[in-house]
């Protein structure tokens, strides 16, 4: 591993520290529409319209989540996006069967997975020291790195999603040892949870359910 050197840390770092100067005087927060959009008014869908999502905007998904933050920015997170018959098929055979409609009927079904030897990619990933050393032989480490930045890049996957203007509909209900054995055999691999992409059918939707306020579940220290 060839690390930067200092000069061209110096360099690199005083241009991100003018981009995000740069950013904040464009725009310093959403408005409330933006927000309605990607959170606060925004619901998981369970029905779907039949208007499909090309290649194109799932790349544009994924490049908008990829930059969200991860610890040492080991960015585990590996997605498959299931759009054909055939890749739909084998993995209804891990859902549960309420689950089965919800997904055959959504255009797209990501399964958000991480890969546990995602630590080997740190000479590229976080080039300005060699931390391999930090997780090579501590797989508890390396599961629950993994899990949690995975995780996060999963819910950043969503919130892309609905930032483009379509509808997401996360699922738990399923098999991860199935989606596993189907899809990831022989690799290092391993699910975490499947998200529905498409354009909703808001018909099948019912009120929203009640959340928790500030005082409830939030406290200082």
């Amino acid at each position: 591993m060839n690390a930067p050197t200092e000069t061209a840390l110096t360099s690199v770092r005083a241009k991100a520290q003018a981009d995000i100067r740069d950013l904040r005087a464009r725009i310093d927060q959403l408005g409330d529409n933006e927000i309605d959009l990607i959170l606060r008014e925004a619901r998981s869908h369970y029905a779907w319209t039949a208007k499909p999502i090309s290649e194109d905007t799932l790349r544009a998904i994924y490049d908008i989540a990829a930059s969200g933050p991860t610890s040492m920015n080991t960015c585990p997170a590996r997605f498959v996006f299931v759009t054909s018959d055939a890749g739909k098929e084998r993995l209804a055979k891990s859902l549960k069967p309420a689950n089965v409609a919800k997904m055959l009927g959504a255009p797209v079904t990501v399964i958000v997975a991480h890969d546990l030897e995602f630590w080997t990619e740190l000479p590229f990933l976080f080039p300005h020291e060699d931390r391999r050393h930090l997780f090579e032989g501590k797989a508890p480490f390396i599961a629950t790195t993994a899990f949690r930045n995975g995780t996060l890049q999963g819910a950043y996957l969503m919130i892309a999603a609905r930032a483009l203007g379509l509808d997401v509909g996360g699922m738990s209900g399923f098999s991860n040892q199935s989606v596993d054995e189907e899809f990831f055999a022989g690799t290092s691999l391993k699910s975490n949870f499947l998200c529905n992409l498409g354009y909703a059918d808001e018909t099948a939707l019912f009120q929203k359910l009640p959340r928790f306020g500030f005082d409830k579940v939030c406290s200082f220290a």
